[in-house]
C-alpha cells in the first residue's frame, strides 16, 4: 500500500525536493495534501502534476485563481491559515512532512501530532520554539516523528539500534559561504554575497541562517529536544565538503558518523522510507574521488549566533522562541538593506535581553513570546535605521 503524503510547504526547496522522490518512486508514495503560502501558480501545477485530494493555499487572497485552474479536477481547494492547521488531521494522511519556514511551522506541527499522524520534520524552528512541548507530546504518543535535516537525520541513523548511553552528539557545520573570515571582513556584506552557499541549495531565510551560523545554534537546540542530549554534550564542528553530516560518540569512545553527498533528497527520502532504504539513481559518494574531510572548530567570536543559541537554551523557557523570533526578523530585515549583516546578532541579543521570561510550555504563551519577541525585534531595528 502506498503511503499517503501531506507537504505543508510544497512550494519550497523541501518541499519540492521532496516531490522529486514521490516522483520517483511512484509504487510506494502518493500526494494526499499539498499546501504553499502565496505561490500559487507553482501549487497549481504541483496539483495538476500529483492529483492530491486537497491542496491549501495559505493566502486566501490566491483562493480564486487556484480554485479556478483545479475545478476541472477532483481537487477540493482551501484557503486560509485555519485550513492549514485543519488539514493535518485528514484521516487519509499517513504522514506529514512540515516543510514551512520559520515559528509558521509550529502548531501544525502540534496538530499532526494531536491527530496522530507520522511526522516529518524538516522545521527546525518548530523545536527551538517550542520543543518541550513538542516532544513531551510526541514521547508520550508514541508516534512516528522523523527529522528530515540532514545533520539530525544522520544522528537518528547513527543512533538507531544502539542501546548505550551517547557520550557526545558531533553537530557538522559547512561553516557557509564566510568561513574563514573575520568580524571586520563582514561588516560590509551584502545579502547577495551570503546566498552565495558553497554546498547546499536551500531557501533565503536558512541560507542567510548559514552564513550567520545561526543555524547550527537552531541546530544545537532541535538536537537537544530530539535526542535528549545536554546541550554542553553537543559539539558543533565545521566540515566544509558537507560530506559528514553528523557524528555521535558513544560511551565507549567508538564513534559512528553518517556519510553522503550533499543532498537533501537522500535525508528526505530516509523519512519517507524508515525504517527502510530505497534504492536511488542520486549521485553516490565515491571516497577515491573524496581528497580530504577536514574539521575545524568554529570561530565564535565572529559568528556570535552560537553563543546566543547556547544561551538561550541554557536559560530556558520562552527565551529560545525569542531568539528565534528576533533572528526571523532580523535576517528578513537583512534581505531588504534594513540592517548589517553583523547587526543580526545584535537583533538577536537586544530582545533575548528585553523579553521576560515564561517557564510554562504552552502553545499560547509561545505565540504570544513570537509576537512581542517580533515587535520588539522590529522597534530596534527602527532605531538602528534612524542613527
Amino acid at each position: 500500500m502506498k503511503k499517503r503524503i501531506a507537504i505543508l510547504g510544497s512550494t519550497g526547496s523541501i518541499g519540492k525536493q521532496a516531490l522529486d522522490i514521490v516522483r520517483a518512486q511512484p509504487d510506494k508514495l502518493a500526494i494526499e495534501v499539498l499546501t504553499a503560502h502565496h505561490n500559487a501558480d507553482l501549487l497549481i501545477r504541483q496539483a495538476i502534476e500529483f492529483q492530491p485530494n486537497a491542496v491549501v493555499i495559505a493566502d486566501d487572497a490566491y483562493y480564486s485563481r487556484v480554485q479556478q485552474a483545479l475545478q476541472p479536477m477532483d481537487i477540493k481547494v482551501f484557503a486560509g491559515r485555519q485550513s492549514l492547521l485543519d488539514i493535518v488531521e485528514m484521516s487519509t494522511i499517513d504522514m506529514v512532512l512540515v516543510a514551512l519556514v520559520g515559528f509558521s511551522g509550529l502548531e501544525p506541527t502540534y496538530r499532526a501530532i494531536n491527530a496522530r499522524k507520522a511526522v516529518a520534520l524538516a522545521n527546525k524552528e518548530t523545536l527551538v520554539a517550542g520543543g518541550a512541548m513538542i516532544m513531551s507530546k510526541v514521547r508520550h504518543s508514541d508516534l512516528v516523528f522523523l527529522p528530515v535535516d540532514s545533520e539530525h537525520s544522520a544522528i537518528f541513523q547513527c543512533l538507531t539500534g544502539e542501546h548505550v548511553p551517547v557520550s557526545k552528539i558531533l553537530l557538522t557545520a559547512s561553516g557557509g559561504p564566510f568561513f574563514g573570515k573575520k568580524r571586520d571582513e563582514l561588516s560590509g556584506v551584502k545579502a547577495a554575497q551570503a546566498l552565495k552557499h558553497p554546498n547546499w541549495n536551500m531557501g533565503n531565510k536558512v541560507t542567510i541562517d548559514s552564513a550567520t551560523m545561526m543555524n547550527k545554534g537552531l541546530e544545537m537546540i532541535e538536537a537537544h529536544w530530539l535526542f535528549n542530549v545536554a546541550p554542553e554534550r553537543i559539539e558543533i564542528l565545521v566540515q566544509p565538503q558537507s560530506i559528514v553530516h553528523s557524528m555521535v560518540e558513544f560511551a565507549d569512545g567508538s564513534i559512528k558518523g553518517q556519510m553522503s553527498l550533499p543532498d537533501m533528497h537522500i535525508p528526505i527520502q530516509y523519512a519517507f522510507s524508515f525504517p527502510y532504504r530505497w534504492e536511488t539513481s542520486y549521485p553516490k559518494l565515491s571516497f577515491a574521488q573524496c581528497a580530504t574531510l577536514d574539521f575545524y572548530e568554529p570561530d565564535r567570536q565572529t559568528f556570535e549566533c552560537i553563543n546566543l543559541a547556547y544561551k538561550a537554551i541554557e536559560r530556558g523557557g520562552n527565551i529560545p522562541c525569542a531568539m528565534n523570533a528576533a533572528n526571523e526578523v532580523a535576517v528578513a530585515a537583512f534581505l531588504h538593506d534594513k540592517i548589517s549583516f553583523l547587526q543580526i546578532a545584535d537583533v538577536v541579543a537586544c530582545v533575548m535581553d528585553k523579553i521576560n521570561y515564561v517557564n510554562e510550555a504552552s502553545l499560547d504563551n509561545f505565540s504570544h513570546t513570537d509576537a512581542l519577541s517580533r515587535l520588539i525585534a522590529k522597534e530596534y531595528i527602527q532605531s538602528i535605521e534612524r542613527k
